[in-house]
């Protein structure tokens, strides 16, 4: 086990298995140093985990829930990485995070639910794990998930 999953498992975490594309497009591709993570809904063991839009009030997911759930969104973007790299230890930097959260038409709060991911490459990555960022607010996503988040990151020869 490398040190980036040694740290995940400190924090009580694992790499999953990649998350099937649902259309036709590759989990990830590998150009030069660089990995292009397609767009990852916080899938576990094959089933989207929450559905729905984010926001405060009744029938809604909370933005605290759809924070862990872009977390989770990480997770699966750190295994299609590993599936192009071959191992995470590789990672010199993640460069660019994109989050986009369905959101209730009220609902303003994108950057708190993105800092899910964030966080978590943060807390994996230390120092590397800082990036550049976008979070969106969207109408809706696939499957009806409540966040997606999509990876660049710059590997080590």
């Amino acid at each position: 086990m490398g040190a980036v999953e040694q740290r995940l498992a400190e924090l009580g975490l694992s790499v999953p298995e990649v998350v099937a594309p649902l259309a036709a497009y590759a989990p990830a591709v590998l150009d030069g140093s660089r990995v292009y993570v397609s767009g990852q809904v916080p899938m576990v063991d094959g089933v989207l985990a929450e559905a729905g839009h984010v926001g405060e009030g009744e029938g809604l997911v909370s933005p605290e829930r759809a924070k862990e759930l872009a977390a989770v969104c990480a997770l699966n973007a750190l295994a299609a990485v590993k599936s192009v790299a071959g191992d995470l230890d590789r990672v010199e930097r993640v460069v660019k995070v994109v989050g986009f959260v369905a959101s209730d038409p009220s609902f303003t709060g994108q950057p708190g639910v993105v800092n899910g991911a964030s966080e978590l490459f943060g807390a994996v990555f230390g120092e590397a794990g800082v990036h550049a960022r976008s979070a969106v607010g969207v109408a809706a996503l696939p499957l009806g998930a409540p966040v997606e988040v999509e990876v660049i990151v710059h590997l080590r020869d």
